[in-house]
């Protein structure tokens, strides 16, 4: 039995520890924002933040993540994970929109380092993330519109 924090939550499940968190969130905790993409760490579908940090939940062992805060999409309710799910709905940013809640998650993150981050900024943070359909340039535009919603800019 190990028990996690998910979205705010007490949540224990039986599982192998050394099962992948992403699978535990989506088939034991009916979470499916958080998607499979290569389960191998490099295209970023399954980023989660674990205490406050961007990780990786298809190469991450859940034990690793046993008595530690694990915000998924789902649970995103800070300020800029509102302000980016409302700049990646104005600017349209999302075709397939697979890999968009890894991207959010990254993003996130940025933004709470970052409050007005420069391309180079999110260039840097976003560089792990691969979208196939390519919308780089509305992701990184709905990553300033959404700095700029958090500041209190113009809805």
């Amino acid at each position: 039995m190990i028990t996690l924090e998910v979205n705010g939550r007490s949540v224990v499940v039986d599982v192998d520890p050394g099962t992948p968190l992403l699978w535990v969130l989506r088939e034991n905790l009916q979470l499916m924002g958080t998607k499979y993409g290569c389960g191998a760490a490099q295209c970023g579908s399954c980023t989660v933040h674990v205490d406050g940090n961007a990780v990786r939940s298809c190469v991450l062992p859940v034990s690793a993540a046993a008595g530690k805060k694990v915000t998924t999409i789902e649970g995103l309710t800070e300020p800029s994970g509102a302000a980016l799910k409302q700049a990646w709905i104005e600017l349209d940013v999302p075709q397939c929109g697979y890999c968009q809640t890894g991207q959010i998650m990254s993003a996130a993150i940025l933004l709470r380092q970052k409050r007005q981050p420069s391309d180079a900024d999110i260039d840097a943070c976003m560089g792990g993330n691969v979208c196939r359909c390519a919308t780089y340039v509305r992701i990184r535009g709905a990553i300033h519109r959404a700095a700029a919603l958090a500041r209190g800019g113009a809805r």
